[in-house]
């Protein structure tokens, strides 16, 4: 019994250490890379969701790339030169393709102060509580007509 609680112990160690160093992301930028990048082989992937054979021989490069100690900027530049400005997953944030990052700001802020003058319009023209028009009074003899018919 005692050797089975052992083994089962031991079993359970390695399974929790396996599914520990399986769930860790690999270190280093090249694998980051392949999700920045966008494929040229898969239209409208990145690099790392493209299950081409080509998109394996590219990723397997920037892997080797890494570990013959290239830097990532280095990486990425040969990249664009070799595949155009399409590889980027987003625009530079410089000259035209800051406005990507600039006009969704400028358009949010608009709209938010179109709304406020909207709303500010709108508040000065209701009218206040003591500015409404006074409750018009019945009648004398049609309030006395209604007093009977309810008492009676």
């Amino acid at each position: 019994m005692r050797r089975f609680v052992r083994a089962s112990l031991a079993l359970a160690v390695l399974g929790i250490c396996s599914a520990a160093s399986g769930s860790e992301e690999p270190e280093g930028w090249a694998y980051e890379l392949a999700s920045d990048v966008m494929s040229p082989y898969c239209p409208g992937r990145t690099l790392s969701e493209c299950p081409s054979p080509q998109a394996d021989q590219l990723r397997t490069w920037i892997i080797l790339q890494e570990a013959s100690g290239r830097t990532r900027a280095d990486v990425e530049a040969e990249l664009i030169e070799r595949f155009g400005d399409g590889i980027r997953s987003r625009p530079r944030a410089e000259g035209f393709g800051l406005m990507a990052y600039v006009l969704p700001v400028v358009i949010f802020v608009a709209g938010g102060l179109l709304v406020a003058v909207f709303l500010r319009r709108q508040m000065r023209g209701a009218p206040s509580a003591a500015q409404e028009a006074p409750v018009e009074t019945l009648d004398p003899e049609l309030e006395r007509r209604i007093d009977e018919e309810l008492a009676g």
